[in-house]
């Protein structure tokens, strides 16, 4: 028997996440975490709306995953964000000993590849979901931006 909820079935739910912050004017990262193929938090970047630098998508989820779970570690939890976290979420995901990391598009500038993060030892990752869709939806996001400045 096929399972629906794949990672693509999580990525897609990511991405309606990071429409949701293209329309509102943020940089268009979406993130839901998922324990046993149940989305326990779905949320996107809020930089802008609360005027905060930390309020990436995967701090955001990793907060309301935490709540929902009443307790700091997800390390039953899979995260799906249409970006490869950077160093700050990856920090903050190596202290929430997240089991599973799986990204749509890499960043080659700000990355926690790029920058040498270090994640939780048993956390596992997978790039490359979707990739196609969260760089398009990425580019269309600062080509838009550029226009209008």
């Amino acid at each position: 028997m096929i399972n629906p909820f794949d990672d693509t079935y999580f990525m897609r739910k990511a991405l309606q996440e990071a429409e949701a912050a293209f329309e509102k004017g943020e940089i268009p990262v979406g993130a839901v975490i998922v324990v046993e193929d149940r989305i326990i938090a779905r949320t996107h970047n809020l930089t802008e709306l609360l005027n905060d630098v930390t309020a990436h998508a995967e701090m955001q989820a990793i907060t309301s995953a935490a709540n929902f779970l009443g307790g700091k570690y997800l390390n039953k939890c899979s995260l799906y964000v249409t970006l490869e976290p950077c160093q700050m979420c990856a920090g903050a995901l190596y202290w929430s000993q997240i089991s599973k990391i799986v990204y749509g598009t890499s960043d080659d500038q700000r990355g926690f590849k790029t920058m040498g993060t270090q994640l939780h030892p048993k956390t596992e990752v997978i790039g490359g979901i979707l990739a196609k869709e969260a760089s398009a939806l990425m580019k269309r996001f600062f080509i838009e931006k550029r226009n209008l400045n």
